[in-house]
């Protein structure tokens, strides 16, 4: 199992947030402040197998709105999950 911890623009949360869950994705949204983009952000959590982090990726590739010379438009960790529990 595996944890995607995307940082992108609020203004391409929606976007980004809809399209995941339409290819079936679970994601949770949190509205967060940072230095990462320098901008209002928001944070995806997205729970996933490994075998699907690509197809994430990629998804959020597609979502992001193209972005001013040199500015990245989100910052993507993708990070080993050793346990996940549901109560």
């Amino acid at each position: 199992m595996k944890l995607i911890i995307a940082i992108l623009r609020d203004a391409d949360s929606d976007h980004v947030t809809q399209a995941l869950t339409a290819a079936k994705f679970r994601v949770t949204r949190i509205a967060s402040t940072g230095g990462l983009l320098r901008r209002g952000v928001a944070t995806l959590l997205i729970g996933l197998e490994g075998e699907r982090v690509e197809s994430a990726i990629q998804v959020i590739r597609e979502k992001t709105s193209t972005s001013e010379a040199g500015e990245k438009r989100a910052t993507i960790f993708v990070v080993n999950v050793d346990r996940f529990v549901q109560i």
